[in-house]
């Protein structure tokens, strides 16, 4: 931990991030006056700061941190509504690409982790590998029958690094979240351990291979995705062989131009199916950058996606699910009203808000928006406003939203490269209504009876059973009731007499203390004799010592 601090630190002063932060900036925030003052006295703010962008230099140093500050950082760049946006622009740019490990090993950890099944199995491998980067690279093969897979072999030793950094991740989340005030809202710690489970969830190849399984049962048949084949016997913890596929990648876009692809149809899929993931599935692939979608152009006319890289998957609870679906059909309908009540109704914001006052402010960050084409709004942004917004209203960051807000951007930023023209909203409207009207209503009712009505009619024989044991637990609980009322009743006179007895000691206690003031007191005790007066005045003294401490 100790020397991996020492990195950290020798990193961050290489590319001067404490430059990031003027003094001015300093003096105003609500850093730890003793943090404030070590960072002024540090010799290293007087040295020559790098010509380069201080968003630029923090890019740089999180690739030079290794896999973990890169993946973070690239969590941050979607947070827009927390980061500058020059700093999330850059920090969008992270890669993490890095140059492959042997191909011999990679083919010696095939070797090792498939055992028997690789002379029987695999007929060729191919040491060059396709791709590289930090958790893991992609080697071509070819099975004995002949079919044409890729292997994912996980990085040797990668584990104890991801590991030792995430802790520091932990501490330093820690550390910020008790000492800087201002930062509670983000919830640091509780993104901080999301993001941990989430990393390390990278390394289980078998979860990655149920995951892509999951998501290649969910639009089977469909014409909006694709997912590869899992070949589940020849998948380890730290090997996944799947599929492989043949097609462009969505950033590619001359050459499906070229191709003569319908465009604008790839790009409203790319929403629809982004919505069908997170509203009919509640499963949805949360890593949707253009490097993991394909595009499929055999039929440049009917082109779908192709997605990879399944590590990463996000759900919502039915709860959050229903108030996103709610709070976005209401900015659809341009309902701030609702938005606040939503907002308050999901606990998303404290239930001391006024609720005017914050449809006053979301109905000023709308209306500007609103009133540009359609076709020019980004819808990405536009959440990103409302959550700066809603900070104001002391809004805690939503971790279970992080990835949602990450995929989302990512969605429209596809789709919009693709068609620039694309119309988020017409495209998602009609689905979210659609959705609702399922959900919400009388024939969402009846199809929930319809679900149930097996187990109703299983249990309809024994409904007056039921019906009598229900009258007597409520007769039960009723008597219980009785008695812990009179119990209370009991509890509360015993109280008000155990004042009332205070307050008389504390009353004869503060008269004892006056009494023996008097008859400490010389004029007093010389008038009676010396030793008496002492006398009864220490007495007082301590009686009332006695019952005052008592009281």
């Amino acid at each position: 931990m100790t020397s991996r601090l020492l990195q950290i630190a020798r990193i961050a002063a290489r590319h001067r991030l404490d430059a990031l932060a003027s003094a001015e900036a300093l003096a105003a925030g609500d850093i730890p006056r003793g943090v404030r003052w070590a960072l002024r006295a540090w010799p290293g703010r007087w040295l020559p700061t790098p010509h380069r962008p201080p968003a630029v230099r923090l890019r740089l140093a999180l690739e030079a941190l290794g896999p973990v500050f890169i993946k973070f950082g690239q969590l941050l760049s979607t947070r827009r509504d927390m980061l500058p946006p020059d700093y999330a622009e850059e920090l969008a740019k992270l890669q993490d690409h890095v140059p492959p490990f042997p191909g011999e090993e990679a083919l010696a950890l095939v070797e090792e982790a498939l055992g028997a099944d690789f002379r029987a199995r695999i007929r060729r491998f191919d040491v060059e590998p396709l791709a590289s980067a930090s958790i893991a690279q992609v080697h071509g093969a070819v099975l004995t029958d002949g079919s044409e897979v890729v292997a994912k072999v996980v990085r040797p030793d990668i584990e104890g690094t991801m590991r030792a950094d995430l802790e520091v991740l932990a501490r330093l989340a820690g550390w910020i979240d008790r000492h800087i005030a201002a930062s509670r809202r983000l919830r640091l710690p509780e993104v901080a351990a999301d993001y941990a489970g989430t990393v390390l969830k990278e390394l289980d190849m078998l979860q990655e291979a149920a995951n892509t399984q999951r998501l290649r049962e969910n639009f089977a048949g469909s014409n909006l995705l694709y997912v590869p084949q899992v070949h589940q016997d020849l998948t380890r913890p730290n090997l996944l062989v799947l599929e492989r596929i043949k097609g462009l990648p969505v950033s590619q876009v001359e050459a499906l131009k070229a191709q003569g692809t319908d465009l604008a149809l790839l790009a409203r899929r790319g929403v629809e199916t982004f919505f069908t993931q997170v509203f009919v599935h509640n499963f949805f692939h949360a890593d949707m950058h253009p490097g993991n979608i394909f595009v499929d152009v055999q039929d440049p006319q009917d082109p779908h996606y192709i997605a990879l890289d399944c590590a990463i998957i996000g759900q919502l609870s039915k709860r959050d699910q229903d108030y996103l679906a709610r709070n976005l059909l209401a900015f659809f309908n341009r309902d701030y009203r609702q938005v606040a009540r939503l907002h308050l109704e999901s606990g998303w914001v404290p239930q001391r808000t006024d609720e005017a006052e914050f449809e006053r402010v979301i109905r000023e960050v709308c209306d500007p928006i609103f009133a540009k084409p359609l076709t020019e709004i980004s819808f990405g942004n536009f959440l990103i406003d409302l959550f700066r917004t809603a900070a104001e209203f002391d809004m805690e960051i939503q971790p279970q939203l992080v990835l949602l807000q990450k995929t989302l951007l990512y969605v429209e930023g596809v789709g919009r490269q693709l068609y620039p023209q694309l119309d988020l909203w017409e495209t998602a409207k009609p689905f979210m209504e659609r959705w609702m009207r399922e959900r919400v209503g009388p024939l969402a009712a009846m199809r929930r009876f319809a679900e149930r009505a097996p187990d109703v009619f299983e249990q309809l024989p024994r409904l007056p059973e039921l019906i009598a044991d229900t009258g007597r637990t409520l007769r039960r609980l009723e008597s219980g009731l009785k008695e812990q009322q009179a119990d209370t009743r009991k509890l509360e006179d015993a109280f008000a007499r155990s004042q009332r007895r205070r307050r008389g000691q504390r009353a004869v206690g503060a008269a004892l203390a006056c009494l023996a003031a008097v008859l400490l007191w010389g004029p007093v005790s010389q008038a009676f004799s010396d030793n008496l007066a002492v006398f009864a005045g220490l007495l007082s003294a301590l009686a009332s010592s006695y019952l005052l401490v008592r009281a």
